[in-house]
């Protein structure tokens, strides 16, 4: 009986991780959710008018609100850099997502940001976001900020795909089965 009992609470948690993804909160499907548009300058000084400067035919997005969950998108990076290599249309981006009242900081922030990044690459995908988070985060039915959103994004700018937290190899494979849809 308490093996029956430990499958069925492992069962359960596999599914809570699994639900954990592919889902919009609020029961909408993802593709009925847009990428707003929103304007960032990545670390090395570029522009980028979102989403329209995505470079890819799909985007894997990261989204972060406080400096902590750098570790959290960092365990997603070699996952990602090797589903982008399998599939040339995908690029991915980090985007810290930063109170507009930080804009006047933006030299030391994103200084300090380059600095502590030494791939010109990783530079250049890292795009700082100084918005107004309310509406960004309405748009994309980003409910906490105590996680990272990870998103599948179209170059018209549909979500495709979302996730949330640190890394899951089913996550992963859950990604990588919607790019391969995409």
């Amino acid at each position: 009986m308490l093996a029956v009992t430990t499958l069925v609470l492992l069962a359960a948690a596999q599914a809570q991780a699994t639900a954990r993804y592919d889902q919009s909160p609020g029961g909408a499907p993802d593709s009925a959710v847009m990428f707003p548009k929103v304007e960032g300058t990545n670390l090395e000084g570029r522009h980028f008018r979102l989403p329209k400067d995505f470079e890819g035919e799909l985007n894997v997005v990261l989204v972060a609100f406080k400096r902590e969950q750098q570790k959290d998108v960092d365990t997603w990076t070699p996952s990602l850099k090797k589903i982008a290599s399998r599939h040339s249309g995908v690029r991915v981006y980090e985007l810290p997502t930063l109170s507009r009242s930080y804009k006047l900081m933006r030299p030391l922030i994103d200084g300090g940001m380059s600095r502590g990044i030494p791939d010109r690459s990783t530079r250049e995908a890292t795009i700082t976001l100084y918005i107004d988070k309310s509406p960004f985060k309405k748009a994309l039915r980003i409910s906490t900020e105590n996680a990272i959103c990870v998103l599948l994004v179209s170059r018209d700018g549909k979500v495709l795909w979302r996730g949330e937290g640190d890394f899951e190899e089913n996550a992963a494979a859950n990604l990588e089965a919607a790019i391969i849809g995409g």
